[in-house]
């Protein structure tokens, strides 16, 4: 395997099993209680689908690359210098505990753009990961996606 520089890496446990954790990707119904607002469709194998954050009137394509149930999904997302490659990794650590890491790769530009890439996937990812344990786990959507940024903000700027 071809190792991995410049990458953004977020990782947490979430008290799930592993399929439910796993399917939380999969499935847009789930996805946009803790990520984006809308999905054109469900992750499988060799889809091009499209992701929307609402809030921003941002639209992301994303082609998916490869899908193992319960164990990776794997995606290149965004266009131009901002297309990456997100890779999701699952660890069932027991029947009720999932061990999650997501890293974001490939970014291009030069090194204060890739600094900068790296910083925004990793807050990102892991305003991610903490609402997926949120709504998975307590049922409570955090809107931290949402609220990284406030739309109140991104206008007045």
């Amino acid at each position: 395997m071809t190792k991995i520089v410049n990458f953004a890496k977020s990782e947490l446990a979430i008290r799930k099993p592993i399929k439910e954790v796993f399917e939380a990707f999969i499935n847009p119904e789930i996805t946009t209680k803790f990520w984006y607002t809308h999905s054109s469709g469900k992750l499988k194998e060799g889809a091009d689908i499209n992701w929307t954050w609402e809030m921003y009137n941002l639209v992301v394509p994303v082609n998916v690359l490869e899908i193992i149930e319960n164990q990776k999904i794997l995606i290149e997302w965004g266009e131009g210098n901002q297309r990456s490659t997100v890779l999701w990794e699952f660890i069932s650590v027991n029947e009720n505990l999932t061990f999650l890491t997501i890293k974001n790769y490939n970014f291009q530009g030069n090194s204060d753009a890739l600094i900068k890439q790296i910083q925004d996937a990793t807050k990102g990812f892991t305003f991610v990961l903490s609402g997926l344990k949120a709504w998975l786990e307590h049922n409570i959507q955090l809107r931290l996606v949402e609220d990284a940024f406030p739309k109140e903000l991104h206008n007045n700027q």
